[in-house]
């Protein structure tokens, strides 16, 4: 009696060297070609939901739409897992669940859900708000803007001596369950849909009635040539006036949002004190910023 033959899975994706591991895979990629182009095969893998949800996500955005067998194929997992990942993931506010797959919601140039962005470059944030906590010292008060890199700052700062206003639910629900040594400020405003960053007359007005020493600022987009830029209007409108009401400006970003530029416009980048991205920035607009007057640190 013949062996039993190894089921494998068809990987969609650009073929790897012979050895290598494929993304998200515990097991070592090889290869067939019974007919037609060489294509990566991978036996007996594992994948974490976290990083599957990941994979679809991305695959969903970059291609505008996948079916459930394309999905599947490309994670390795089963349909019924592929369709429950999914119902998931539209729940979420990450993609659009149709018939067959699902398709982005996302149009040209707008910003990804927060759910999506808080699955990219996990490692980097959080390498970044150790460095912007560090900066922080004891006692100081911060401003601490919206955005995924300010939320794990603000689970660093939760553990500080010092007085934080936040600017998103998140980063409130992170710094008040459980309550720690730092003291927690609460702004008025209106939450964006599916953000959680507070926005309108109510946060403005908080932030006019009060001075800091430090706020820490995210970004959509930053370079030296267009300055500091957001996706939403009311946003760049609570940057403004974040900048505004500090002494000193720290901006906390991957390198993936350098060079880029968003619609709305907060201020040029000779506001900005400080940036602290990872080693992943491009290394012509770090030395624009440079150039510029802001010190660079690259984690």
């Amino acid at each position: 009696m013949p062996p039993r033959a190894r089921r494998s899975r068809t990987i969609v994706g650009p073929p790897r060297p012979r050895g290598t591991a494929w993304p998200g895979h515990s097991r070592i990629c090889t290869y067939r070609r019974p007919a037609g182009p060489w294509l990566p095969v991978v036996f007996n893998h594992r994948m974490s939901n976290a990083d599957r949800h990941a994979l679809i996500a991305q695959a969903v955005r970059e291609s505008g739409s996948a079916t459930v067998q394309e999905l599947a194929e490309l994670t390795g997992a089963s349909e019924m897992t592929i369709r429950r990942d999914l119902d998931a993931l539209a729940a979420q506010g990450v993609l659009e669940r149709v018939r067959g797959g699902a398709r982005t919601l996302l149009l040209r140039g707008e910003e990804p859900p927060f759910a999506f962005r808080s699955r990219e470059a996990v490692d980097a944030k959080r390498r970044i708000a150790a460095e912007v906590a560090s900066i922080v010292a004891d006692g100081e008060t911060v401003v601490l803007d919206s955005g995924t890199t300010c939320v794990e700052v603000a689970r660093l700062l939760r553990h500080r001596p010092v007085t934080v206003m936040p600017l998103s639910l998140q980063a409130i629900h992170v710094l008040s369950d459980p309550p720690g040594p730092a003291a927690l400020m609460v702004p008025g405003g209106r939450p964006r849909a599916a953000e959680g960053a507070l926005t309108g007359p109510l946060t403005l007005a908080s932030l006019a009635a009060l001075r800091f020493d430090t706020a820490i600022v995210g970004c959509c987009g930053l370079s030296a040539a267009e300055g500091l830029t957001a996706y939403d209007l009311d946003d760049a409108a609570v940057k403004k006036a974040v900048i505004a009401s500090a002494r000193r400006i720290v901006v906390a970003t991957d390198g993936s949002k350098l060079g880029r530029t968003a619609h709305a416009y907060v201020g040029p980048s000779a506001l900005l004190h400080t940036l602290v991205t990872d080693t992943a920035a491009p290394a012509d607009e770090v030395a624009a910023l440079e150039g510029a007057g802001t010190v660079v640190k690259s984690v």
